[in-house]
């Protein structure tokens, strides 16, 4: 549900020249004087040896200390790679671009003209933030991630009814949720790199604007192909916010207190899917309102949270937020060489394709990546799969009404909750073993609460399944659901920072795997729930997915006792190893 806790660190740009000086006063008059033309005083005009220099192609000028004075710097053009030379012949232009010439070309500037922030305490940087303006950064980011889970779930309810209305099997009518969360794993892909480039406020407002007209879309569909459509690009819009929010914690939170963070945030991303199909059966069941209401009242929930968060926050990139400060500075300094270490890097998708599409396979094949993302995005996947269990379970098996039976969810909720409780206090004996190891991370103390989780999760769903019997009072299977959600949230987040903490250079990377692998997960189990319980019962159906989650059980006590050893033998985890 997040992505990029830990930004990566952007391509580094040429280093400055250390002792390379900016030529004074006298030395920029002198230039202009001797390039001056007898018959032009009002502006600079070079010479005729200069645009023959200028226009040839194969010129070679260097910028030594006894460079002429009458060239006028090196040639500043892109290389011709197979993209530009298509582009060059489509728009009638050199395959190589234009060449660019400058007198001062040849001088970089140095370092004494990067803006940078003023020191470790400069209160413009986003960790230095008071605490009530971290607070509602995240609990803002944190409701429109919620809107985002919100509209996974709120569909649901009304399956039936799509299927009722265009014709088609319940299990055809179900793609409507399984298709949002592949856009939910697909769209990270593209709104991750780009909380990089342009910051995270663009790369989160603009894409859950769009996701809003896609909701209303999916409410006012004419058919089913037009409402499954809508559906999936709602959620390739709407994961902006819930890859991107993570990246917004790491900047606002040192690791000594991200967990308490994550903690707050990821209740938000529970509270959708667990409140969503309430709320959305409350709707369905209202014969003059229906499954479309649900839709309506998704896109009505997003524009109202992102009207709010576009007005109360700010920018928490801090690469963007020293552009920002860098543009400032030369308006009111006139000191136009002032500039940001980030205005320094020209954007390569090359770049931005390996750590966010080659590097996360990379890392997926490493056993940390793939057991921690696999156990993670198994768990995502089983909520998911409540989404089709629990009215089978309260509503075709007891036999209570559309409504009643999905407020079993808030139990989930419940179970999110004391799990939060768990990985909270966590955080807090965490600190003590961070500030020992002289403020470092130390990965494995984050696994404890995953170490109970995995108890809770498998015994959870157990308990759920083989008390669906009406003749079992109702409180025992929600007994379960509570269990279940309490794992859940303990697996989950523990997974979460156990990968930022290892792969510290690369967290950007392993997030994007985890957000991949979890929404392969998270499609198919709602698909597969509806057969599985009407051909095998509730008990053993139940059973199957308890199966699995009992042999991932020793994941984190495997990684809580031998994880050291295993992050030093990998490339890409060995950095977070110290003595």
């Amino acid at each position: 549900m997040t992505a990029n806790l830990h930004p990566e660190s952007s391509p580094e740009p040429k280093p400055h020249d250390s002792d390379a000086t900016t030529p004074d006063e006298s030395d920029t008059e002198s230039i202009a004087t001797t390039e001056h033309d007898d018959d032009d005083h009002d502006g600079f005009r070079p010479s005729r040896l200069e645009i023959r220099q200028s226009r040839s192609r194969t010129s070679s000028i260097n910028a030594g200390p006894n460079r002429s004075r009458t060239s006028l710097g090196p040639r500043l053009s892109r290389p011709a790679t197979l993209p530009t030379v298509l582009i060059s012949h489509i728009r009638s232009r050199p395959a190589g671009g234009y060449a660019f010439t400058h007198p001062l070309s040849h001088v970089p500037t140095t370092k004494e003209h990067l803006v940078e922030f003023n020191g470790p305490d400069d209160p413009y940087k986003p960790v230095n933030w008071p605490i009530h303006k971290k607070v509602v950064t995240t609990a803002l980011y944190g409701l429109v991630t919620m809107t985002s889970t919100w509209a996974s779930a709120s569909y649901a309810p009304g399956t039936r009814q799509v299927a009722d209305e265009f014709g088609v099997g319940t299990q055809v009518a179900v793609l409507g949720t399984s298709l949002f969360l592949i856009g939910f794993g697909v769209g990270p892909l593209l709104w991750a790199p780009l909380s990089e480039v342009y910051g995270r406020r663009i790369a989160v407002f603009v894409p859950m604007f769009i996701a809003i007209c896609f909701s209303f879309g999916s409410a006012t569909a004419k058919d089913l192909q037009t409402l499954m459509l809508t559906r999936f690009f709602a959620a390739f819009f709407a994961s902006a916010p819930v890859t991107n929010t993570g990246g917004v914690l790491g900047d606002l939170y040192s690791p000594a207190y991200r967990g308490v963070g994550i903690a707050g945030y990821a209740m938000a991303v529970v509270g959708g899917p667990s409140i969503g199909p309430i709320v959305s059966a409350a709707l369905v069941s209202q014969p003059n309102l229906g499954w479309r209401w649900s839709e309506y009242l998704t896109g009505i929930l997003q524009a109202f949270v992102l009207t709010i968060a576009v007005i109360f926050i700010d920018e928490t990139y801090p690469p963007k937020l020293l552009v920002n400060k860098a543009r400032r500075l030369r308006i009111e300094t006139g000191n136009w060489a002032l500039h940001a270490k980030f205005e320094e890097w020209d954007v390569s998708i090359n770049e931005l394709a390996r750590k966010f599409l080659v590097r996360p396979v990379q890392l997926l094949c490493t056993p940390i990546c793939f057991l921690m993302a696999t156990y993670a995005s198994f768990c995502y996947g089983i909520i998911y799969m409540q989404l089709g269990s629990i009215p089978i379970i309260f509503g075709e098996v007891r036999g209570w009404s559309l409504f009643v039976s999905t407020l079993p969810f808030v139990c989930i909720l419940l179970g999110a909750i004391l799990g939060c409780v768990g990985n909270v206090w966590n955080s807090l004996v965490y600190n003590r073993y961070y500030q020992a190891a002289g403020n470092r991370a130390v990965p494995e103390r984050r696994l404890p609460p995953m170490m109970v989780g995995s108890v809770l999760f498998a015994g959870g769903q157990f308990v759920t399944g083989w008390t669906a019997n009406p003749k079992i009072h109702w409180i025992v299977p929600c007994i379960g659901l509570v269990l279940l959600g309490t794992g859940f949230f303990m697996i989950f987040q523990g997974a979460l920072n156990y990968l930022v903490d290892t792969f510290q250079m690369y967290a950007a990377s392993a997030v994007a795997a985890n957000t991949f692998l979890r929404s392969c997960f998270a499609c198919a189990f709602p698909l597969v729930v509806g057969p599985m319980y009407h051909n095998l019962g509730v008990g053993p159906g139940s059973s199957i997915p308890a199966g699995f989650a009992v042999l991932l059980i020793p994941v984190p006590f495997v990684f809580f006792a031998y994880g050291k050893r295993i992050r030093a033998r990998s490339k890409w985890s060995k950095a977070s190893v110290f003595d």
